[in-house]
């Protein structure tokens, strides 16, 4: 007698509640493989070739199309009477970014003239409210990679949320938990990769498979809103290759 034979002390009616739910269960299998396949074909990812700022909305500065470095480039400017805390967002309304990626290569580095703390900031911005007054950032201090200060090479990559989570307020109540280490050159193409879901989102920077920042409590909370490219008033920046995966 095998074991899916019913001996005569088995009982029956045990034995047909079990088989009857095990076929339920089977029967429940492929719907269960239609759906994962329809979330997976869900998944859209937008290219974004930075050659034109039309539809682009430009706060606090200007942008241009550019040559540089081989390739064409979005080039922020920040506005002429900007002071050396101020920045500029290039805003792109139609991507209301939930949970995704996000993907661009960026180039900074001090501009001509500006201070000697200039660290050439550069990075993107996410979940956007009230026009750029509030949003998530990660951003690269591209002069900080290869210093010989050790300290400095800490602060390579940051996270910030304007207005009420500066890198100032992060740094002094959660030491070195916003911020790290990454390899990368100064005014040379640097890939950025930040992957968002929910609260917690992931930076990886030129292709590593592991990321050098996690945050693991995005500060305004499991929001959506509009993604933008992001430039300190000191920097000289470019951005290329914009792509968004929802």
């Amino acid at each position: 007698m095998t074991e899916l034979q019913i001996s005569g002390n088995v009982d029956s009616s045990r034995y047909s509640k079990f088989l009857t739910a095990s076929l339920l269960l089977l029967a429940t299998l492929p719907a269960c493989v239609c759906a994962r396949g329809q979330a997976v074909a869900s998944a859209s990812s937008t290219n974004i070739g930075l050659t034109s700022t039309e539809g682009v909305d430009i706060v606090d500065g200007k942008a241009e199309i550019v040559d540089y470095k081989g390739r064409r480039a979005m080039h922020l400017n920040p506005a002429p009477n900007a002071g050396d805390d101020d920045s500029t967002l290039a805003v792109f309304p139609v991507q209301d970014f939930h949970d995704g990626v996000i993907e661009v290569d960026v180039a900074g580095s001090p501009r001509t003239g500006s201070p000697g703390s200039s660290r050439g900031f550069i990075g993107v911005a996410f979940h956007l409210q009230e026009h750029g007054s509030k949003g998530e950032y990660f951003y690269l201090r591209p002069t900080n990679a290869r210093s010989d200060d050790q300290l400095r090479r800490n602060h390579t990559v940051q996270y910030v949320s304007a207005p009420d989570y500066p890198w100032e307020r992060l740094r002094k109540e959660t030491p070195g938990v916003y911020e790290s280490y990454a390899d990368m050159e100064t005014g040379a193409w640097t890939h950025m990769k930040i992957l968002v879901s929910g609260t917690r989102a992931s930076l990886f920077v030129n292709g590593a498979v592991q990321p050098c920042l996690i945050v693991i409590d995005l500060k305004l909370g499991d929001l959506h809103g509009p993604i933008a490219l992001w430039s300190h008033s000191t920097t000289d920046g470019y951005f290329s290759n914009l792509k968004v995966t929802r």
